[in-house]
């Protein structure tokens, strides 16, 4: 798995293949496929352990922010968008890898093992879970809009300042987007639109 994750950096994930695995390890093609069933099941391994590292180091983060002290909701959010520069920081290999292989198009390989994909899946719930967490802490509602300001700032955002290229995450653009967060946190998600207080005709002025 440390083998596949590192060609996949190195060369790109087309380069991840049984063979060249088996070259580079000395582990027999067959043991591979016996461990992993296809090469889409070790690739979705190899994500999956990258992306519950990355998972663990955002949910305690976001956790050591909203304890410390005079802390917010707000920090707590700009922690979780914080993440990502702290994994590549922290584990540089994991984070390349998660920028460069897809899971969807994992997801999609006809050879995947089931509970490989199941495990996939499981990965988007436990961000789907914070995401909502954090849009109540914020807001306290969790409704459509609301968790989509939040994914702006979690997910968006760190992708366009963070995460583009080969660049590794420097202070200052760990900054701009820590003043990026607090911005669109500024701005409220719309109220939401009570049954009781439209009419047949629409909602009332």
């Amino acid at each position: 798995m440390d083998a596949a994750e590192q060609l996949a950096v190195e060369s790109g994930p087309a380069a991840v293949t049984v063979r060249s695995l088996s070259e580079l390890t000395s582990v027999s093609n067959g043991a591979i496929y016996h461990a992993f069933g296809s090469r889409a099941g070790l690739m979705g391994r190899v994500w999956v352990r990258a992306a519950r590292a990355f998972l663990a180091l955002q949910t305690n983060a976001v956790a050591a922010a909203f304890n410390s002290e005079n802390a917010s909701a707000v920090d707590a959010v700009v922690a979780a968008a914080d993440a990502p520069a702290q994994f590549l920081l922290d584990s540089p290999r994991s984070g390349r890898f998660l920028l460069v292989a897809s899971r969807n198009e994992l997801l999609g390989s006809a050879d995947i093992p089931a509970e490989v994909a199941d495990d996939l899946r499981s990965l988007d719930t436990s961000v789907t879970d914070m995401l909502i967490r954090l849009s109540e802490m914020t807001w306290g509602r969790a409704d459509r809009e609301a968790v989509a300001i939040i994914k702006d700032c979690v997910v968006e955002l760190p992708s366009a300042l963070l995460l583009r290229g080969e660049r590794t995450p420097d202070p200052l653009v760990r900054e701009r987007l820590a003043y990026a967060v607090r911005a669109v946190l500024k701005v409220p998600p719309p109220e939401r639109v009570s049954l009781s207080t439209e009419s047949n005709d629409g909602p009332k002025e």
